[in-house]
């Protein structure tokens, strides 16, 4: 029978400006990796849950376990995205510094604070943290500046409404392409403002002033962001448009989960924001292996005389 010679095809790989990364005293090289960001919570409120890291003694200790359970990075905040009343400036670093300088002393791991404040960004900073992650698309343009003058890394998220704000009914003709814009003209504000590129990730911001419809098409589409040249995060871990998709509570959401992070990296993410580090870890490797970046763990099935039964590692 005749038919058309196999073509080898390619995973997509995001032209990345600047691929390796020194962030604190880790190294990443996101042409080769993808780095995982465990969620630290500090706050009564937390959408997914409800408050189970606010004391001081439970968030350290699940950063640290986060890190033995294979994160790279922990993300530690003390104010939810989601509508709510303001926390002062002082009260939120009181929150979230702690936790930092804690985690500092223990480990090597990338830190980022989870904030849109200035003030509170320069207490964290101080404290240890390496990466400001906003989740507002620099509604203070201090916080730019003030990542510029200590050297750090800075996250600019796609949001459109003031922190804690309800932004009802988001309306967009191309959402991605709209993504993509904001978060290149943000992107380039912050060089402005003396953060340069090698120190910027960007964010699409799935669920933020986005409904169900919306950020299943960031995941479809998030190569249309990739593209823009800077590490892509993905926060894709048990948001309501895998809730919706799925009609699952929070409580299970991991396979919907997993599903939206491996679409994530196969479109170009290249750094994941995970509740469940264990799973996600594991997702990670096997995609990794998939894309040909990581060597299996051992080899045994079918590479002898005879094919015993795996038993595991």
């Amino acid at each position: 029978m005749g038919g058309a010679s196999a073509v080898p095809t390619r995973p997509y790989e995001p032209p990345l400006l600047h691929p390796v990364h020194r962030i604190g005293a880790r190294t990443l090289d996101f042409s080769r990796r993808v780095a995982l960001m465990a969620i630290i919570n500090r706050t009564p409120d937390s959408f997914f849950d409800g408050g189970r890291t606010f004391a001081l003694g439970a968030a350290l200790q699940a950063a640290l376990k986060a890190v033995d359970d294979g994160a790279d990075w922990v993300d530690i905040g003390g104010v939810p995205f989601a509508p709510g009343p303001a926390l002062g400036a002082a009260e939120e670093a009181a929150r979230v510094v702690p936790v930092i300088r804690a985690v500092r002393e223990q480990t090597d791991a990338v830190i980022s604070a989870d904030t849109f404040l200035p003030a509170v960004a320069e207490a964290a900073i101080e404290a240890g943290a390496t990466v400001i992650n906003d989740t507002s698309g620099l509604h203070h343009p201090d916080l730019a500046r003030v990542a510029a003058a200590a050297g750090v890394h800075l996250v600019i998220t796609h949001s459109l409404a003031v922190p804690r704000t309800p932004y009802p009914r988001p309306q967009y003709q191309d959402v991605a392409a709209e993504v993509a814009q904001f978060l290149r003209r943000r992107a380039a504000y912050a060089q402005e403002l003396g953060v340069p590129a090698e120190k910027i990730i960007i964010d699409p911001g799935h669920d933020l002033n986005k409904n169900t419809l919306h950020s299943l098409e960031i995941t479809r589409g998030l190569a249309r962001i990739a593209e823009l040249g800077f590490p892509v995060l993905a926060a894709v871990s048990n948001k309501d448009f895998i809730g919706e998709t799925l009609d699952a509570p929070k409580s299970e959401r991991t396979e919907g989960t997993l599903a939206a992070a491996v679409a994530s990296i196969m479109n170009g993410a290249r750094i994941l924001r995970m509740h469940d580090v264990p799973a996600a870890a594991r997702t990670i490797r096997m995609t990794e292996a998939i894309l040909g970046w990581r060597q299996p763990a051992y080899l045994r099935h079918n590479m002898g005389d005879t094919n015993e039964p795996d038993r595991g590692a």
